[in-house]
């Protein structure tokens, strides 16, 4: 590593990623989990693509926001994984300034998009549940476009305030940043000014557009539970609750790791830095594995065409 790297400087061509810090000598090991994930996820959710795209039968509002999801789980897990792998193999560290502040904006902008992408698809299975004789008029092909496209334009909005300001911050302590990507608040904590505008804009982000999108499922599904319970038996209960299974887990990998990750930073300040840069990792990467795998075994539609494919 030059000297450039530890000295002090001005504003920093590239950053240097460490990878996983303190586990250099098992990145090789570490590379394989991570890349079978990768594969499993652009594996799954191509074939999720191609399925819905084959089939005239699965050309409804359930399955156009699936495929929104897809595509959103692959552009997420490539923004990441290419890199983190040259990382792993190859002792490739650098990255451009301008190349690791676009893969800050795709990193957030695509997670946010998902959020999204789950609120539409919690509308689509309250409408479904609640009001299923409405279901075809309220969700026109039309509205689901529209829906589509406020989830992608809000995503891009809001986290354009990002890269905008750590490209305004002076960079002048370290260029060394301690994950294998580049994070918000790993590249703006490098900065050598009062950063508060890009914390407190963090902070809005996470309460106002994640937080509220999980207000707005929980309460979609409230509304669902209380239908699904007023139903006369048993069966008729189950198979409704059924057709609710896969978005349930699809939102569950989404949150979880991200309520982990949040609780590991607050109460768990001892844990080694390595831990806290898996979990990060984890909660980006893990999702879009395990959609395409949920959906292809929780929702009959999908599993039949694809043992028939």
């Amino acid at each position: 590593m030059s000297d450039s790297n530890t000295t002090e400087f001005t504003n920093p061509s590239t950053f240097i990623l460490l990878g996983i810090p303190g586990l250099e000598a098992a990145h090789v090991w570490i590379s394989i989990p991570f890349c079978t994930m990768y594969v499993i996820a652009i594996l799954g959710n191509f074939t999720v693509l191609c399925i819905v795209k084959r089939e005239p039968s699965l050309h409804a509002p359930m399955y156009y926001f699936l495929c929104m999801l897809a595509v959103t789980d692959l552009v997420l897990s490539t923004s990441i994984l290419p890199k983190m792998l040259s990382i792993f193999w190859f002792n490739s560290k650098e990255i451009d300034f301008r190349v690791c502040l676009t893969q800050m904006y795709f990193i957030h902008c695509f997670s946010v998009m998902v959020s999204g992408i789950l609120v539409a698809m919690a509308l689509d299975r309250y409408v479904a549940i609640c009001h299923p004789l409405r279901h075809s008029t309220i969700l026109t092909r039309p509205l689901v476009a529209k829906i589509g496209l406020a989830v992608v334009l809000r995503s891009g909005m809001v986290i354009l305030p990002y890269p905008i300001l750590a490209r305004l911050w002076p960079y002048c302590r370290t260029n060394v940043i301690p994950q294998p990507y580049c994070a918000h608040i790993a590249v703006v904590s490098l900065a050598c000014a009062d950063t508060r505008v890009s914390s407190y804009y963090g902070l809005f982000v996470l309460f106002f557009v994640t937080g509220l999108d999980g207000i707005f499922i929980a309460v979609s599904y409230t509304q669902i539970l209380r239908t699904i319970f007023s139903l006369p038996t048993k069966d008729a209960r189950l198979k409704t609750l059924g057709t609710c299974g896969s978005h349930i887990f699809v939102i569950l990998a989404f949150y979880i790791p991200s309520l982990v990750m949040s609780l590991m930073h607050r109460f768990a300040q001892n844990v080694p830095l390595h831990f806290h840069v898996l979990i990060a990792n984890a909660y980006l990467l893990m999702p879009p594995m395990l959609n395409p795998i949920i959906y292809g075994v929780k929702t009959k539609e999908i599993r039949v065409r694809l043992l028939h494919l």
